[in-house]
């Protein structure tokens, strides 16, 4: 009888305890700012928001109006739906994770800009792209994240143009992880460009490292 009794307490906490994990693993899945909240993940949106320049209000943690309105602002800019509410789809394009690995919402934000600014090129010329990314981060003169260097102004065409808002190609998530665990086909590139498109004059006084397909990548 005693031996049944224990048992059954058993089951009883295996089945709490997968009912836990459970409900919390849909909850982290499943994260969204909106107006009210506060904490450490909202100053992060809130950062990133200044620094692109879409917000100018205080950096301090409280998801108000001016918060919601400059997440809408992004939301347009990024092709999403402009809710004012900061769910899965807007903390990627944030470079910010929606799930479990912090490494989620870098690898979706660099595919995404590689597929657009090197869609077409050869798979080594993808991994490049990335790494230019990559180096920029790295580089005291360029912001230091995936995000800061991807949304820096007039920094890649294919923010201005509309190209970031198209599908991403497989093999631009896979260039992005390459690029990620350290493939860097340009030797430290952290510019690049092509020559039968580039208008600024400039662009040709960068130290060219090499070329590979359509794009220069120089130093």
């Amino acid at each position: 009888m005693k031996y049944s009794k224990t048992l059954k307490r058993l089951v009883i906490l295996m089945i709490t305890g997968v009912l836990t994990i459970g409900m919390l693993t849909m909850t982290a899945a499943a994260a969204t700012y909106r107006r009210g909240d506060q904490g450490d993940k909202v100053i992060t949106i809130q950062t990133k928001l200044k620094n692109w320049g879409y917000y100018s209000g205080s950096v301090d943690g409280i998801y108000g109006s001016a918060t919601e309105n400059a997440i809408r602002k992004f939301q347009k800019k990024n092709g999403l739906t402009p809710d004012g509410v900061t769910g899965n789809a807007t903390l990627r394009a944030l470079g910010m994770s929606s799930g479990d690995s912090s490494n989620n919402g870098d690898v979706y934000l660099l595919a995404k800009v590689i597929s657009a600014e090197a869609r077409g090129e050869p798979y080594n010329g993808q991994v490049a792209v990335g790494a230019v990314i990559l180096n920029r981060v790295e580089h005291p003169s360029f912001p230091n994240s995936i995000a800061g260097v991807v949304y820096e102004k007039g920094a890649f065409t294919c923010m201005v143009d509309g190209q970031i808002d198209q599908p991403i190609a497989d093999s631009a998530f896979r260039a992005a992880r390459d690029a990620l665990n350290g493939a860097d086909p340009t030797g430290g590139a952290i510019y690049y460009f092509n020559p039968e498109t580039a208008t600024s004059k400039w662009i040709w006084s960068r130290p060219l490292i090499t070329v590979i397909g359509k794009h220069r990548f120089c130093s």
